[in-house]
């Protein structure tokens, strides 16, 4: 089995609020919710202190869902649910003018667990994921 990439990418030069804002617009026009929120910067601060997380600068990781294939997921795996929900991440470094998303590439599961009943939906769900980021 060759090596799966660990993500999909685009990059989008419009400020961090409005990219969030798109990020999840794009994913529910593809079917997906967003379960999670984790704001990377604001944890690592309140745990670390001393401005930890401004080194990250604006990171935000969704942690989006599409009921309808986690379903079958779960249905194909029992054990897919500690690599769900599949993670899109928002981030700026500090100083950039870009904001970047990947999004968790589906295909890692099929690699983790050699699951081929995994295959399809993984599929699936990858152009589901790459179709939200070419939305953004």
């Amino acid at each position: 089995m060759t090596e799966a990439q660990v993500a999909l990418t685009t990059t989008v030069t419009t400020d961090f609020d409005d990219a969030v804002a798109r990020a999840r617009a794009a994913l529910a026009g593809q079917g997906f919710g967003v379960l999670t929120e984790i704001d990377m910067r604001a944890a690592l601060n309140a745990k670390l202190g001393d401005g930890a997380g401004d080194e990250v600068g604006d990171y935000l990781i969704l942690g989006a869902c599409n009921p309808g294939f986690a379903r079958k997921a779960v249905h194909s795996y029992p054990q897919i649910g500690v690599l769900l929900p599949c993670n899109v991440v928002v981030r700026r470094a500090p100083g950039a003018e870009a904001v970047t998303i990947d999004a968790m590439n589906p295909a890692l599961m099929v690699q983790v667990t050699a699951e081929p009943a995994l295959t399809e939906i993984a599929t699936e769900v990858g152009a589901l994921l790459q179709a939200a980021l070419d939305n953004l």
